[in-house]
């Protein structure tokens, strides 16, 4: 299916749909952990928001965003995307296209292991994400993929490590207090 096609199916209440190189890809909507993972990793993050106004301009969660890689036939709906610039004024169909996200972060379910490990990482480089993170409750790590010099740099943190990002200045994120606040330590 083309990435035209996919815009215009009709979808089914209940379930995430995500365009995966020409394939749909049906999940059920995320279970308990994930929520509270997502949770307390946006409650991290507008917190910094809010104690550093104008260096985050949009926290979006996967409904409220998409990511169309055309060469690839992919949409993504990534669980979190993090815009530092404002949104094109224009609002037409490429509007999509032309605003890309600097860091984009996934929560890995067993359903969604391969995509995010194996197939997401290319495709987050082809759309011009700067960091890609992966929050994997199951290896209690986090994998943090840097865009450096057209490749992804990858680095794996694990509490009670801290991550640090040159696009975040001042953020201190600590996936150990992540994994506190949604009950998993």
């Amino acid at each position: 299916m083309s990435l035209e096609e996919f815009d215009h199916a009709e979808e089914q209440e209940g379930y995430v749909y995500e365009l995966s190189r020409g394939i749909i890809t049906v999940s059920d909507v995320p279970k308990r952990r994930h929520l509270l993972l997502v949770s307390a990793i946006r409650d991290w993050l507008q917190s910094y928001k809010a104690m550093h106004p104008g260096r985050i301009q949009i926290i979006a969660a996967g409904n409220e965003c998409k990511l169309p890689i055309a060469d690839l036939d992919s949409e993504r709906h990534p669980d979190l995307a993090l815009y530092l610039t404002a949104p094109p004024d224009e609002d037409d169909e490429d509007f999509w296209i032309r605003w890309v996200p600097e860091i984009v972060i996934e929560v890995v379910s067993p359903s969604s292991r391969k995509r995010d490990y194996e197939e997401k990482p290319e495709e987050y480089l082809r759309f011009g994400v700067k960091e890609y993170w992966i929050v994997d409750a199951d290896k209690r790590a986090m994998v943090v993929m840097r865009r450096t010099r057209g490749r992804w740099a990858k680095t794996t943190i694990r509490p009670p490590a801290i991550h640090r990002t040159r696009l975040l200045t001042g953020l201190d994120f600590s996936i150990e207090a992540v994994f506190k606040t949604a009950g998993l330590v």
